[in-house]
């Protein structure tokens, strides 16, 4: 009886050391196998977990090429970013300033109203707000006004109060889904923007702790309206209607965007033109900054000019 215990012993732990060598081997194989594709340029993801059988999907990395557009710039101290979803391609200007992070100031407006919008928050055919009266420097601002006026008008005493209706934490699990640059809001009223002092005025992503590079912008602007987006084809819609670009003579794509312009000490020493332009080939997301230049006129509207004659340069190649 012993032995025919102890060799039911011997049977059984033959067959758990073959199952446990097995299953080294199969984990040792897929590691082996992720480093050589990832050698290779490819990632492979898993999209089941807890079992031994596993799907894999194929993630083709972004390709980078680099091109001399200083001409756009006419020696202005910038940088352009353009990655084409067709052919899962970068390609940059100035590359040390495209992966340097600065405040997105007004182009953040295309986040809080994304976030606004996808959560209930805004409303757009029910988006007017009471203007306090308090006289502001652009005139456009001193007047009830809706979403729509305020998104082109750039409306911060608006965009104030609809961030602050989102709230701390929803904007925070906002920017962590988006990679959002820094995802640095803890300075949620702006007081360390040194150029203005008015509550109706500052916050976070004005010349503050929220800081972005101009290609993190372009990789934004993909999350949002690329194919793999999480956000509805209705905040989407409501977005593009506000950031459609008018008056587009140089190019006959649609061009989405928005601008942004940050100074200190009077001086802008930052500016900004960030979205994308549908092709039929696909969408071209991109993004171009202007750094202080002292000596040359620079702001959001020159940003722009560069950024929609760049495109339409590169749709037309």
């Amino acid at each position: 009886m012993k032995k025919g215990v102890n060799h039911f012993r011997m049977v059984y732990l033959a067959v758990v050391c073959t199952i446990v060598l097995t299953g080294c081997s199969k984990e040792h194989r897929t590691e082996e196998r992720i480093s050589l594709e990832n050698e290779m340029g490819t990632i492979n993801v898993s999209t089941e977990e807890d079992t031994d059988d596993y799907t894999e999907s194929t993630i083709m990395k972004p390709q980078i090429s680099y091109s001399d557009w200083s001409e756009y710039f006419n020696g202005l101290n910038g940088t352009a970013v353009i990655y084409d979803a067709s052919d899962k391609r970068y390609t940059i200007y100035n590359d040390e300033l495209a992966v340097t992070r600065r405040s997105p100031c007004s182009t953040f407006k295309i986040i809080s109203s994304l976030t606004a919008l996808e959560h209930g928050i805004l409303v757009p055919e029910n988006s007017t707000r009471t203007w306090s009266g308090e006289v502001f420097w652009n005139e456009n601002w001193n007047r009830d006004i809706d979403f729509a006026d305020a998104f082109q008008t750039s409306c911060v005493w608006y965009y104030r109060q609809l961030i602050d209706d989102i709230g701390e934490d929803m904007m925070q699990a906002e920017l962590e889904k988006l990679q959002y640059g820094n995802c640095d809001i803890s300075d949620w009223e702006g007081r360390l923007n040194t150029n203005n002092n008015n509550r109706a005025l500052t916050g976070f992503w004005l010349e503050s702790s929220l800081m972005i590079s101009p290609k993190e912008q372009t990789e934004v602007m993909e999350r949002i309206f690329g194919e793999q987006t999480e956000y509805s084809e209705e905040t989407q819609n409501e977005l593009k209607r506000v950031m459609l670009v008018s008056g587009q003579e140089i190019t006959d794509i649609p061009i989405y965007g928005k601008t942004g312009m940050g100074k200190a000490e009077g001086i802008v020493v930052d500016a900004w033109f960030t979205g994308f332009a549908e092709s039929e080939e696909g969408n071209l997301y991109f993004c171009v900054y202007l750094g202080r230049t002292d000596g040359m006129n620079v702001s959001s509207s020159l940003a722009k000019e560069i950024a929609v004659q760049i495109i339409a340069d590169y749709n037309g190649q």
